[in-house]
């Protein structure tokens, strides 16, 4: 899997059963020998970071995946099986011991050891380093003492090297599924040369990562242009079949499918709304669907006074009516959603959201009134991902239903609207997008939820949501686990923190000069697969 997280783009679903089999494979143009000379292009947004440690959004982890192999990857029943690693084990769920494959060498041609894991991960999880990431160390012994703006430590004590291809994880408290969180971004290594000291990340490593994967960085990152990688000769791991890859970053999605009807572009990962009704025919069997993992929804500063309290949320709740979004602007083609984990992971229930999910405009006015919400509305949106007309429509069900004034507010980038939230600028609601990190209803809660997840932008914390979520890690067994999360979801449809919109898969489309694309769960592109056609 690599990297889900925040999706810069509308996820456009096209069958209302997420389990469905991928169907992304195969239907090149039908003629033509496979060229692996030659390069590839695909269409992404600008990325945040190309840090691993400091990576949480798709556009950025479709390019680390190129770079780097992970650990653990994951098969058609979303369990983990090794990569980089040679085994993952544990008698405990608490001590877990880490065995690389040998043969691994960085871009720059450093083997790859157990000290590359732990730098990074020390890294990642020391709090004055400012990573996004950080959270998904908070599992391992020593994490709490990296935090705050003086940590007593600098060094996780939970990592251990044993020998040069061996390295021990403690954890705080067991926890069954950390081999699964293992494929995430966070957990790849970086290099002696990523570092100008120990823990001080070298200038100019972001703008030309240096990986252990199937590619390498040709040249440097060209900022709102592209990221160019090439197939790295030495890598031991399964080869990708063309000789490099353009990750071309475009502001528009209908300019990326303008160039994919012409095979300017290779591949376009979201079909943009407009184009849905006419791909089919426009692109014949190189119009693509596959089950995703996408979950979009709205979110609130829960730290401005008029959107604190948990009415006032549930009134805008109750104001959209999702259903008609959902055939009106999506042709059907996406499913609404009632709550807040995906159906593709094991624990989802269809409908957590409860009142608060159902289209009711006269209850959402007055309980919106009795609460006292704003009179003016704001919702946030980055401009680079497909999202006005919808915002648009929601803005103008929120003005008829609740008789107040709502404006769509586009921001250039998703990086830019990440950057001001995380600044808690004033950006009224916000629209955000969760693709998963690895397959398990703690990867929908703990991140977006949880007092310290990694991404939650919103303010939002309940310390007994914390500690249902931490009981659910420390479950012995996957039906313990998933019984305390789904307390823990309860709580979420009491607080609101967020309004469930919508569950996403996948509508990507190709040019003719490309076969055997496929897309996986976590909004990301198969490197391995893809061929190009003579």
């Amino acid at each position: 899997m690599r990297v889900r997280r925040l999706a810069a783009w509308t996820a456009l679903p096209l069958a209302v059963t997420l389990g469905l089999v991928a169907c992304g494979s195969g239907g090149g143009s039908g003629s033509g020998e496979s060229d692996p000379n030659a390069a590839v292009r695909i269409e992404i947004a600008e990325p945040q970071h190309l840090v691993p440690t400091n990576t949480n959004e798709t556009s950025g982890s479709q390019v680390l995946a190129a770079l780097f192999s992970p650990l653990v990857d994951y098969d058609e029943a979303n369990k983990a099986y090794e990569v980089a690693a040679e085994s993952v084990t544990s008698s405990d769920n608490t001590v877990w011991t880490i065995k690389l494959k040998d043969g691994y060498t960085f871009h720059n041609g450093e083997k790859v050891t157990a000290d590359n894991y732990i730098d990074a991960w020390n890294y990642g999880a020391y709090a004055p380093n400012g990573q996004n990431s950080s959270y998904f160390y908070e599992k391992i012994a020593g994490y709490e003492d990296l935090q705050g703006e003086k940590p007593k430590a600098d060094k996780l004590t939970g990592l251990k090297k044993v020998d040069d291809l061996t390295f021990t994880v403690t954890l705080s408290q067991p926890y069954s599924e950390f081999k699964t969180m293992l494929g995430y971004t966070a957990f790849y290594p970086m290099p002696k040369a990523a570092f100008s000291a120990p823990g001080v990340l070298a200038e100019g490593y972001e703008q030309a990562p240096i990986g252990q994967g199937p590619f390498k960085m040709k040249g440097t990152w060209q900022h709102d242009a592209k990221v160019e990688v090439e197939k790295y000769d030495a890598f031991p791991g399964e080869k990708p079949k063309v000789a490099g890859v353009e990750f071309r970053i475009y502001q528009q999605q209908t300019a990326a499918y303008a160039d994919v009807l012409s095979d300017n572009l290779d591949v376009i990962k979201t079909i943009p709304t407009e184009n849905l009704s006419t791909a089919s025919t426009d692109l014949g069997d190189r119009f693509k669907q596959s089950p995703a993992s996408t979950f979009q929804f709205l979110s609130f500063p829960t730290y401005q006074k008029e959107f604190s309290k948990p009415d006032v949320r549930k009134a805008i709740s109750m104001a959209i009516d999702r259903d008609e979004i959902t055939t009106a602007i999506f042709k059907d083609s996406q499913k609404p959603a009632r709550a807040f984990v995906s159906p593709v992971v094991a624990g989802y229930r269809e409908n957590t959201v409860g009142e608060a999910g159902q289209f009711d405009a006269a209850k959402a006015k007055a309980l919106y009134v009795a609460a006292g919400g704003p009179r003016e509305i704001q919702i946030s949106y980055n401009g680079d991902g497909g999202h006005k007309d919808w915002v648009d429509a929601t803005c103008n069900q929120i003005k008829a239903n609740l008789g107040v004034d709502c404006v769509g507010t586009a921001e250039p980038k998703f990086a830019d609207l990440l950057t001001k939230v995380k600044a808690k600028q004033p950006v009224g609601l916000f629209r955000m997008g969760w693709v998963m990190d690895y397959p398990s209803m703690e990867n929908y809660l703990g991140p977006l939820y949880s007092t310290n997840g990694s991404s939650n932008y919103y303010g939002y914390s309940n310390p007994e949501f914390d500690k249902l979520l931490a009981e659910g890690s420390a479950a012995a067994t996957e039906e313990e686990a998933i019984e305390k999360y789904q307390q823990a979801e309860d709580l979420l449809a009491e607080d609101l923190p967020v309004i469930p919109l919508r569950f996403g898969q996948n509508n990507f489309g190709h040019s003719t000069k490309v076969t055997n694309v496929e897309m996986d769960l976590f909004d990301r592109i198969d490197l391995l697969k893809i061929e190009a056609v003579k």
